[in-house]
């Protein structure tokens, strides 16, 4: 049997920034029951598992101000307006961790807190490199790790890479290296 769905009875855009907006809707559930349903709508996002030649994966390291401290994590950004996902892709890839890709292969998405946001992560695998240049936002800084696929997991399991993101990620991402 499937569930029933919730009916949307009016939207609000509450609040909206450069990254996404808050929005707020009025719901009516399956019983009948009237209510508020509060989310962060955003337009995606692109993260990126940079393969190299040898088998080693690209990850960055930067300062995350919610979490008061660094957090090492593969390169990903949100989907800008009028942008798509491959578009986003390849201009975090090189942004990030200074490097052009040209073989890209889509490996897989996910919704990073379905209960708050709309927001849906493509997953790429990017390979066969050139230099690029690494030019970060004014609010960013990066510092570049090179690791072993093995290094990765070790560094999820000992919580050295906390960004859920990056663990979802590279969990979409692994099945196919």
């Amino acid at each position: 049997m499937a569930l029933q769905k919730w009916k949307k009875l009016a939207g609000t855009e509450v609040l909206k920034n450069p990254w996404w907006s808050y929005g707020k809707d009025e719901v009516e559930l399956p019983g009948g029951k009237k209510g508020e349903y509060h989310y962060v709508h955003t337009n995606g996002a692109s993260l990126i598992v940079p393969v190299l030649n040898d088998g080693r994966v690209v990850m960055v390291n930067q300062y995350r101000y919610l979490g008061q401290r660094e957090s090492l994590e593969f390169p990903c950004g949100g989907v800008k307006d009028g942008w798509s996902y491959d578009k986003t892709a390849v201009r975090e890839l090189e942004e990030e961790a200074g490097y052009i890709a040209r073989d890209w292969r889509l490996v897989g998405e996910f919704n990073p807190f379905n209960g708050v946001t709309d927001e849906m992560c493509r997953v790429y695998i990017a390979r066969n490199f050139s230099p690029g240049q690494s030019q970060p936002d004014e609010t960013e800084e990066f510092e570049k790790f090179i690791l072993t696929p093995d290094e990765v997991d070790a560094r999820i399991i000992s919580g050295v890479v906390w960004d859920g993101m990056t663990i979802a990620g590279w969990t979409i991402a692994k099945a196919h290296l």
